[in-house]
């Protein structure tokens, strides 16, 4: 159905007794993505998510380009999380090379890995506070979020966008005086989450909204294939950090959290106690990270075996795989990219039919869905 949109971005037709409601893909409550409801008074009674307004062919147009040439390009899919997004990449190309990264250069991935999901977190819950109303949960978080930006930035040389993990290892080594730097960064976030759960995530107006708003109980998000803090917040306590180890995670000490309420304020609580075992990881990580090289020499051209690799990390939002075919050339022949957001889109119908129109905001950015990464 094709609705005329107005200048609001949003656009409703009569559907005999409901009301047809357009949703982005401009409007500030969705991004760059679009939906309609079918309402009933103030009831949802049917959701149509329409993605695809930011598609870029990110998987195709990496057959054009080498294994590194394709970092920039890739990472750029998910700006909230660029170290996430290449690291399932990378992995599955030293597969196809037959390297493994050197030790130190796989403890640099997991403290960049870390510090990214804070980033990733901060930026969502921003957007969280704005949509309730909350301004100054969108102020703190966003301010706070800069110096974990600047960390990322004494590492990867970059504010934003790092091409930091590589096939073969990372970029660079980590500086002199970031660990310094980094527990200061990390003594004062500690306190200032308590101020988060005070001010917000204890708000009485926030509990209303949130509490037995947009639940999931634990057997739907298993049989709809939700991932990350959306499945862990429906008590199922699944990270591939855990259950399929890589780099250097199965020596870490880190708790993964999960919620039985299985509601919005359930998915918010994983983010914020998620940020708290990132500072851990870290902490831990630069404590046992040994000297030595951080990559493994690679040709310019370098060639790959003939072959498929498939290789997954737990993202920001959740497993995030990578499948590549390769056909022995300096190039992949196929890239298949499986991305959280659009493994959650699915949930976003599931939660959103039988809800009130003003618990929309709330239960969408709950699932923290990122058109871009979705669309790639």
């Amino acid at each position: 159905m094709s609705l005329p949109l107005g200048a609001s971005g949003i656009s409703t037709q009569q559907v005999e007794d409901k009301l047809v409601v357009s949703i982005g893909p401009q409007h500030p409550g969705a991004g760059h993505f679009r939906f309609t409801i079918t309402v009933d008074g103030d009831t949802i009674v049917d959701v149509l998510p329409d993605p695809g307004y930011v598609h870029r062919g990110a998987e195709k147009q990496t057959e054009y380009r080498n294994y590194i040439q394709s970092i920039p390009l890739l990472e750029r899919s998910s700006l909230t999380d660029v170290t996430n997004i290449i690291g399932p990449f990378s992995l599955a190309a030293e597969e196809l090379m037959g390297i493994q990264a050197p030790p130190r250069a796989q403890y640099l991935r997991m403290i960049m890995s870390e510090n990214q999901r804070i980033i990733s977190h901060l930026y969502w819950l921003g957007i969280q506070g704005i949509f309730l109303g909350h301004s100054t949960m969108f102020m703190w978080p966003l301010g706070d979020r800069d110096i974990f930006i600047d960390l990322g930035q004494m590492i990867g040389g970059a504010r934003i966008t790092y091409s930091y993990w590589i096939p073969g290892g990372v970029r660079n080594d980590m500086p002199e005086g970031f660990k310094e730097r980094a527990l200061k960064v990390f003594d004062y976030f500690e306190k200032r989450l308590k101020d988060y759960e005070r001010v917000f995530f204890s708000n009485p107006l926030f509990l209303k909204r949130s509490q037995g708003v947009g639940i999931l109980k634990r057997e739907e998000a298993i049989a709809l294939g939700a991932v990350g803090p959306v499945l862990r917040a429906s008590d199922v306590k699944s990270d591939t950090r855990i259950d399929e180890p890589y780099c250097f995670y199965k020596d870490i000490d880190f708790e993964v959290p999960s919620f039985t309420d299985s509601d919005t304020y359930a998915r918010c609580m994983v983010h914020l106690v998620e940020m708290r075992q990132s500072m851990r990881i870290i902490r831990e990580c630069l404590d046992k990270m040994p000297k030595g090289p951080v990559k493994v020499k690679l040709s310019p051209q370098q060639r790959t075996q003939p072959g498929e690799a498939y290789a997954r990390v737990e993202a920001s939002r959740g497993a995030m795989a990578f499948h590549i075919i390769s056909d022995g050339s300096t190039k992949p022949y196929r890239v298949k990219i499986s991305v959280p957001s659009f493994r959650n889109l699915i949930v976003l119908k599931k939660l959103l039919i039988g809800s009130h129109v003003a618990d929309m905001p709330a239960i969408y950015w709950s699932l923290d869905y990122w058109p871009v990464e979705a669309d790639r």
